[in-house]
């Protein structure tokens, strides 16, 4: 069975594929693909993102179902 990564795991993923690329001493094939890689995690983590401000955006109504909350 696959273990899920989580978004901690993600990002700190993402961020040593900036490092990698800010050092700037990676042959240039090497840096295209860490830049793809660099770009399925940021998309990745912000859909993850996107998931969880959905979810703190609603708020249980008294018969138990969910509404959108507008902050009103």
């Amino acid at each position: 069975m696959a273990k899920t990564i989580t978004f901690e795991e993600n990002l700190a993923a993402l961020e040593d594929v900036v490092k990698r690329l800010e050092n700037g001493d990676v042959p240039l094939e090497e840096a295209i693909s860490e830049f793809q890689k660099g770009m399925k995690l940021s998309k990745e983590l912000q859909k993850t993102l996107q998931s969880a401000e959905n979810t703190l955006v609603k708020v249980m109504s008294e018969d138990g179902s969910e509404q959108v909350f507008d902050g009103e």
